[in-house]
């Protein structure tokens, strides 16, 4: 069956095993509040001088790992007593960390799973224009002012196809009169939104216009056009296959987020349906 081999498929399995694992593990729900003991055991201990180490390159003495020791005991006696006093109910702190590390296990899972390489290769070209590089466009203009008359429009084109130099009629100083490769979204930046828009039918090498930017109207001439260019997958795989990851871990977050909340009656308004 076709669905057996979607990595959805695998990442909500995986998600499931993690979830009942944890309920396996987890102490009973009615037990929390009146456990009294606290063990600390040698996984603990390990993993307190694994984190010191991680941090400051070196083992820690008897003496650091004691402190360790007992600053995990100080803080589990505090936590503990907080639960019991209320106070990590309505904390948005707490709460807001608590669904963190639930998303953190799908995040985990996401990271752990290897796509096939056609899964990859259809992710690629599904998302292609996410990693396309953008189109750039060399050319030069003339400025003409916020409002030619058609006759120095044509005036200035004339002159310009006969490789002559152009009426002044009001050119920008803080203009470029020539600008190399760029892309287009650049170029907008220096011109105005949406004056590259004004260069797709015009042809390479040819003066045309007027072109109207956030300044006024231009004559243009195109000299280069650098296509959109998609790389192969190869020269881009990591960067790929890390949104590959991110993409799926949404999915199985919210795949996850839907089976938990059916256990749940949930009561709240449908602020949009009474909105229509």
């Amino acid at each position: 069956m076709h669905f057996l081999k979607e990595p959805l498929f695998h990442f909500f399995l995986i998600g499931m095993a993690i979830f009942v694992w944890f309920q396996i593990v987890a102490p009973e729900k009615g037990n929390v509040e009146d456990l009294e003991t606290i063990a600390i055991n040698e996984s603990d201990v390990a993993l307190l001088a694994a984190q010191f180490e991680a941090r400051w390159k070196r083992a820690p003495s008897d003496t650091e790992l004691q402190a360790l020791v007992d600053a995990s005991v100080r803080e589990e006696v505090l936590v503990r007593e907080a639960r019991k006093l209320g106070l990590d109910r309505g904390d948005t702190v707490i709460r807001s960390r608590l669904s963190q590390k639930m998303d953190f296990l799908t995040e985990a899972i996401a990271t752990s799973v290897v796509p096939e390489e056609e899964e990859l290769e259809a992710f690629f070209q599904q998302n292609s224009e996410r990693y396309a590089t953008p189109a750039k466009v060399a050319f030069n203009q003339v400025f003409l002012g916020e409002k030619p008359s058609e006759a120095e429009v044509e005036q200035a084109l004339a002159a310009l196809r006969a490789e002559q130099s152009p009426p002044d009629l009001g050119r920008s100083r803080m203009l470029p009169a020539s600008m190399p490769l760029t892309a287009k979204k650049a170029i907008d930046t220096v011109f105005g939104a949406g004056f590259s828009n004004g260069f797709e039918k015009l042809n390479v090498g040819e003066w045309s216009g007027p072109i109207r930017s956030g300044y006024g109207d231009h004559l243009v001439q195109i000299l280069a056009i650098e296509p959109s260019l998609l790389p192969p997958l190869e020269e881009i795989h990591d960067a790929v296959l890390r949104d590959w990851r991110r993409t799926m871990g949404d999915d199985l977050a919210q795949a996850q987020y839907e089976v938990l909340a059916n256990g749940y009656e949930i009561v709240a308004p449908d602020l949009l349906g009474r909105a229509k």
